[in-house]
This record gives C-alpha cells, sequence and structure tokens, in this order.
C-alpha cells in the first residue's frame, strides 16, 4: 500500500487574479466541444490551445504500431439523438455531448423501449446527472442519461439515430518544445481526451497551457516539452516515435484534476526519490495549502506509461483531487460549477513553483571554507547586530555557505534549514556575487 504524508499550511488567499480568470475563460471555450482520443474535437480543441502557445500537431495514421497497440481508427460524431413515440427529441448530443457514448458506431433504427434500454446508461446513485461513458475499443453504440429521466420513459417505439463516422484516419496529439541552455529536458503532460468535463482534463489542459505561455518569453536553464495527447494512446504513441530522445527527459509531470476545492495530491515517480519528488514536496509545503503525498502505484492516469519499467522516467503526477476520489468524475457535474478560478490559479502557481525551483537547484562550492566569513565587511551584514527583521536572511547566508560543499544542492539545504527554496536561492547569489561560491562542476 502506497504511504501517504498529510501537509498543514496556512490557509491560502480566495483573492481572484487575472491568470485565474484566463484560465476559467479558456476554460469556457473548450467546454462544449466533443473531445476523443482521435477527431475533429480533439483538433480543434488544440487550436484553441494553439491561440495561447505555439503548439505543433502531430497527425498520426490509424494502424500504426506503437510498442503493443495500435492508433486506433478515427471518430467524429455530427449528431445523436432519441425521439421519444411522440417525436420530442428526449436525448439530445447538440444539448450535451456526454449524452452520446464516446465512440459510439452509426446508427438509425427504431425499437422498442425493452430494446432502447440495452444501449442507455445512467447513474442510480446521483438520479440527476449524466455519466460519462466510452466504447474505444468495441464497436457499439449507446446513450447516457439521467437516471430520474429513464425512469420517466414510457413504453412505445423509439426512434434513435448516431451521425457519426468511424474510419481510417488519424490520432492528433500536440507538442511544444522550448529550448533552453541544455538538452535536458523537464516534461509536462495532460491527457486532452475528455468532452465536456472540466477538472478531469480541462483543468490540466489550461493549467499547462499557462504554465508553458508564462515560460515563452523567460531565459531558460532546462529545455521544456509540453504534451497535449489523448489519455493512455497518447502517451504511448510518443513514447513510441520518440524513444531515443526519452532519456533527455530528467523532470516530468502529469497534470490533471487541478480546478475542484480540494487539496493538493501528489503521486510520486516510480523511482521515488528523483530530483522532482523533493522539488514538488518543497513547493507544496510552502503553497499555503494542504497536501497530501503518495508512493507510486501503477494506475491512474500516462504518468504510468512514462513510468513504466523499459522507460522509468522521473515523472509524477500532481493533481488537486484524484480522479478516483471525488463522485462528480465522469459526470455532467464536474462541470464549470464544480472548478474555481482561484483553485486553477493556485495549482497554475505550484506548478510554477516547482519550474522555479527546477531551473535554479544547483550545487555551489564554498571558496572560504576555513570558519565562516566575514560577511559584514562586504556588506552582507547590517552594520548593527542583532535586529530580529535580519535574522531570517543571515541565517539564510549562513546556511548556505556552510552546505554549499558541492554535495549538497540548494534545495537540500532548503529542506534541511526549514527557509523557502526562493531564499536560499537569493542567498545563494547574494554570496556568488561577492565571489564567495562558485558553482560545482563549472
Amino acid at each position: 500500500m502506497a504511504t501517504q504524508t498529510q501537509g498543514h499550511t496556512p490557509a491560502v488567499s480566495t483573492e481572484l487574479n487575472e491568470t485565474g480568470s484566463q484560465m476559467y475563460q479558456l476554460m469556457g471555450e473548450l467546454f462544449p466541444l466533443c473531445r476523443s482520443i482521435t477527431g475533429d474535437g480533439l483538433r480543434e480543441s488544440l487550436r484553441i490551445i494553439q491561440k495561447h502557445i505555439p503548439l505543433e500537431l502531430h497527425e498520426v495514421p490509424s494502424g500504426t504500431a506503437v510498442f503493443d497497440w495500435n492508433v486506433p481508427k478515427e471518430w467524429n460524431i455530427r449528431d445523436g439523438y432519441v425521439k421519444a413515440p411522440n417525436g420530442e427529441k428526449i436525448i439530445d448530443f447538440k444539448r450535451s455531448s456526454l449524452h452520446v457514448v464516446n465512440y459510439s458506431v452509426p446508427v438509425r433504427a427504431k425499437m422498442p423501449l425493452a430494446e432502447l434500454k440495452q444501449h442507455l446508461h445512467t447513474l442510480p446513485e446521483h438520479p440527476d446527472w449524466v455519466p460519462y461513458r466510452t466504447s474505444y475499443y468495441k464497436e457499439t453504440w449507446g446513450f447516457c442519461l439521467t437516471h430520474r429521466q429513464l425512469e420517466s420513459l414510457k413504453e412505445g417505439e423509439y426512434e434513435a439515430v448516431i451521425d457519426s463516422s468511424l474510419e481510417d484516419g488519424n490520432m492528433t496529439y500536440g507538442e511544444l518544445l522550448l529550448k533552453g541552455a541544455t538538452e535536458d529536458e523537464i516534461l509536462v503532460s495532460s491527457h486532452s481526451c475528455h468532452p465536456s468535463l472540466c477538472n478531469d482534463n480541462l483543468s490540466g489542459m489550461v493549467t499547462v497551457a499557462f504554465l508553458a505561455k508564462s515560460l515563452l518569453s523567460r531565459k531558460l536553464r532546462y529545455s521544456y516539452r509540453f504534451i497535449f495527447a489523448p489519455g493512455t494512446i497518447g502517451a504511448i504513441t510518443w513514447l513510441a516515435r520518440n524513444e531515443n530522445r526519452a532519456s533527455r527527459i530528467k523532470h516530468g509531470l502529469v497534470a490533471a484534476c487541478l480546478g475542484d476545492r480540494g487539496k493538493f495530491h501528489y503521486k510520486k515517480s516510480r523511482r521515488g526519490d528523483a530530483e522532482i519528488d523533493a522539488a514538488v514536496a518543497h513547493a507544496l509545503k510552502h503553497c499555503g495549502e494542504e497536501y497530501v503525498i503518495s508512493d507510486f502505484t501503477p494506475y491512474d492516469y500516462d504518468e504510468r506509461q512514462y513510468c513504466s519499467p523499459g522507460f522509468n522516467l522521473p515523472v509524477g503526477s500532481l493533481t488537486r483531487t484524484p480522479h478516483d476520489c471525488y463522485k462528480e468524475n465522469h459526470t455532467s457535474a464536474d462541470n464549470m460549477d464544480f472548478v474555481t478560478p482561484q483553485s486553477l490559479d493556485g495549482s497554475f502557481r505550484v506548478y510554477s513553483a516547482v519550474m522555479s525551483i527546477l531551473e535554479q537547484n544547483k550545487k555551489y562550492i564554498n571558496q572560504n571554507p576555513k570558519c565562516e566569513p566575514r560577511l559584514g565587511k562586504r556588506g552582507l551584514y547590517g552594520a548593527v547586530g542583532g535586529k530580529r527583521d535580519a535574522n531570517t536572511y543571515e541565517l539564510s547566508l549562513q546556511w548556505t555557505l556552510n552546505y554549499s560543499d558541492g554535495q549538497h544542492s540548494l534545495l537540500d539545504i532548503a529542506n534541511k534549514s526549514g527557509f523557502r527554496f526562493d531564499i536560499i536561492a537569493d542567498a545563494a547569489q547574494r554570496l556568488l556575487e561577492h565571489h564567495l561560491l562558485v558553482e560545482a562542476g563549472a
């Protein structure tokens, strides 16, 4: 069983800022589209993301072998509905893409209620919610509706229509590489295949898009690879097509379920002691929200592909409430009311903090290691000692000097001292400016 670490930090501010509002607005633009693991809905969603970042779209033909899998046929849907005996449309895809089972084959037929019920899906435990159902790898068809609506159906002849196509085509995924000073990469991946589900799917997409956008104009140490791909088959396909590049990935995160009001959850990489694991743990400790950290498990999202034993990449999963831990998941209740701009903004801030740690986390060597150097004569200490407000600053200098032995990184020092990483990073910068440190291996 995976171990869990609970973290309790001060309550985060609920003040809405511009980033959270913009993320929520982008989510609203993407919400109505019928995404799937292939098809025009997925392409249109990625093209909307292209308005914010220079995403490159890749098309992989149906039937392409990707390890033990094959890229499936392309699915597109134009309409779908059920008409009651009186001619009324009681289920309508144009009202919600959840009403048609994702990947349903075409159908146009009339049938009695008993036969129709074999193709209807509901949630009896939540009678007012519409479930999300898929049939990617078995050719069938179906509709989803509320259980309350199902119970109201009367006997008679019903008309079922699904105007869809399932044929050879392509699977689409989006990719953006931001080149840094080194070819070593940070991977951030979001599955992009769920229709009209805000927390499970769209929150990850908008968080990754805005994270990439924030890094576009920055001078970067690492190269960053952002992937927007359909769940499971998309990550498998990317790995199959980029097997020779995978070793460049030094840190990675899978982004999903980042818009709800729940606490943060971090699932460690399969390695368990990778730098990304330490960076996320530190960022969460100082983020101002509650959090849980657990060991790796070989299920959930695409971290299970990146962490499969043949790759074993240092990739963790950073979410809020995990997908299997909130009842609204994969239902019509995972809507724009379930997520908040404040939660999206908080998630963006934590992801940004993790990247900032990875960018700056280096090892240094103290150039005056025999006893502490005289910091006052260098202007690094105040002229009058004993001031309370100078205590954190001066202690950060001492911690950084003492553990800059070429073996401890700045993140190690931050964790040992209890200071936030940015405080230690700032101390290191000041010591560098006064030639008291040099970068290890430089």
